[in-house]
């Protein structure tokens, strides 16, 4: 999941749905050597060939050196871009001391904090390679992605040192906290400021590697995808070019998606520090310290996920808050399908509030197709949509099962070309090889199609569609229709293993706390809206839907839950209707 922040904003994958009938099957019907590429309707943008990503995004900031840059939302500790330059600048020297050389990764174990985009920077400046973990991952998990990428040096605080401290590997820490054995981060960017310059410095190519975030892609497994600094300056160029210039420096984005994920360094980060705009830095997500941050730092722009709509739709304690305090202009979403109804529902209630649905990958540096500003000419792709093709970037639409492209409103997998293209999946040729092809095209697992006007709609991932006989149901065009029902607040659909069928659809459904419907109600709620093949067969309440720190639904983890709790005929907490 890529700026005015109200109209060309940042994007990361999502699962949006609107109804398909209409499509045609076309794909037996095409000549063979048709080749069906869609392209931008804007022209091509000019991408500088000379300049690091931290040269890029910090390039002109001396007009902006006393704005603010990033502030945390509680505590209010902030950065001015003038600090956030010299702070960049003192920890690449710092790690050049402590001889970072260049292609060597550094992981990065952070929690959003203001320092963040200074420690990725300086790692990049200084020809490392940054790689975001998740904070909250298990120790486990960790310690994989510390040896998967063969990270020579980890940067974390004090509360997640606990996780790393036995890998080996020398440790920096940030915050106030002291760790005994590990290096402490204002002792050690002081000792830089005494040392000399003769550190060894090496020179940066753009196609060198500059990050190395860790992706489940299109085949499930977690893999270290190698993103160099021309894939990031690409993919900015190509997000920003509808920013309308009186905008740069006026912008105030919401800084809650996790700044290890692809999304929050590039699409919120970097793109913020290129439009000297102002990051509200948070942490985890509650409803009440969400929207105190949206009044009290008068924020523009809030990139979040369609949970958190839903929340600001149905959620009782947003009624206790003064709403006409909000300034927001846009909201994006991302990450999981947004109901119409909720969408309808939101804009009600935030009237002037622009919603917009977002689509891109790691993969892809992030961003992959957006929507324009009107104001500069450019326009708003539709309701449901993720926008239109990008400007120096080339889509098509392929059948998964001959490979052959596909003409406008016909189903396929989303297939993608450009400058953002990662470089490969980190010491992995086999899994690189079966998602970018010999002809450049990075094949993204989504299945999607575009209409006449240009507008992109994404109908599902191919690896999460639900066999049933023989048909394919798409797990998202299900929970879109359960979503509407105004008793559930959020829900997962996922295949379950049968010997008749294959595979049944599956719902884990989360209740509003004064519903009264049953599991039976809500698979005759959806019986009434859908085909026979595509009704819901098993329905379990839960308490919550789990997700990654991007907003995805975690399936497998749903999955192997209910399978190993495989007592559907007997558990009366689980209803199973064929």
């Amino acid at each position: 999941m890529i700026l005015t922040f109200t109209h060309s904003l940042p994007l990361i994958k999502q699962r949006s749905v609107i109804p398909i009938a209409h499509i045609k099957t076309m794909a037996t019907l095409l000549p063979q050597d048709e080749d069906h590429i869609f392209r931008s309707p804007y022209p091509s943008i000019p991408v500088p060939d000379d300049v690091t990503l931290p040269e890029f995004v910090l390039q002109g900031f001396e007009l902006y050196a006393d704005s603010v840059a990033f502030v945390e939302s509680e505590s209010g500790k902030e950065y001015t871009h003038g600090e956030v330059v010299r702070e960049t600048k003192r920890f690449a020297k710092a790690l050049r001391s402590l001889g970072l050389r260049n292609g060597r990764v550094v992981v990065v174990l952070l929690p959003n904090v203001a320092e963040y985009a200074i420690v990725a920077l300086g790692i990049m400046a200084a020809g490392g390679v940054f790689s975001g973990a998740n904070p909250s991952g298990h120790a486990s998990e960790i310690k994989k992605q510390v040896e998967a990428a063969d990270a020579r040096l980890i940067v974390t605080n004090g509360p997640n040192y606990e996780k790393v401290k036995g890998l080996g590997v020398p440790i920096i820490v940030l915050g106030e906290q002291r760790v005994e054995s590990a290096i402490y981060w204002e002792e050690l960017l002081e000792a830089a400021d005494r040392a000399s310059n003769g550190t060894i410095t090496e020179p940066i190519a753009q196609t060198d590697l500059c990050a190395l975030p860790f992706s489940s892609g299109t085949t499930g497994t977690s893999k270290g995808v190698m993103i160099t600094h021309r894939n990031l300056i690409s993919n900015l160029c190509s997000t920003l070019f509808s920013v309308r210039p009186e905008l740069i420096g006026k912008v105030t984005t919401l800084g809650l998606m996790p700044f290890f994920h692809i999304y929050g360094m590039a699409g919120i980060c970097c793109a913020t520090l290129k439009n000297k705009g102002k990051v509200v830095v948070m942490g985890r997500y509650k409803i009440d310290t969400y929207l105190n941050a949206l009044i009290d730092h008068e924020v523009t722009f809030a990139p979040i996920v369609p949970a958190i709509i839903s929340d600001m739709v149905k959620n009782a304690a947003v009624d206790d808050f003064d709403l006409g305090k909000i300034k927001l202009h846009a909201v994006m979403t991302a990450a999981a399908p947004l109901a119409p109804e909720v969408l309808s529902a939101f804009e009600r209630k935030f009237p002037g509030v622009v919603v917009q649905e977002a689509y891109g990958m790691t993969e892809h540096s992030c961003i992959t197709l957006t929507h324009g500003d009107p104001e500069m000419g450019h326009r708003i792709a539709k309701k449901n949509s993720v926008g239109f093709v990008l400007p120096n970037l080339e889509v098509k639409f392929i059948d998964p099962n001959t490979g052959r492209s596909l003409p406008k409103n016909t189903r396929g997998e989303i297939c993608v070309r450009s400058q953002c293209v990662m470089k490969g999946y980190y010491k992995n040729k086999e899994e690189t090889a079966q998602t970018i092809d010999e002809n450049g095209w990075l094949h993204t697992g989504d299945i999607g199609y575009i209409d006449d006007d240009g507008d992109v709609f994404i109908v599902d991932r191919i690896k999460e569609l639900i066999k049933y006989k023989g048909f394919q149901v798409a797990p998202a065009h299900l929970e879109n229709i359960i979503l509407t029902h105004p008793s559930v607040a959020d829900v997962a659909v996922i295949p379950l293993p049968d010997e008749e069928a294959g595979e049944i659809p599956a719902a884990c459904v989360v209740m509003d706390s004064n519903a009264r419907e049953s599991e039976e109600d809500i698979m005759k709620y959806v019986a009434s809206n859908v085909a026979s093949y595509e009704r819901v067969r098993v329905v379990q309440f839960v308490g919550a839907i789990p997700r990654s720190a991007s907003g995805k639904i975690l399936r497998r983890v749903l999955k192997e839950e209910m399978v190993k709790n495989m007592v559907i005929r007997t558990n009366p907490k689980l209803v199973r209707h064929c």
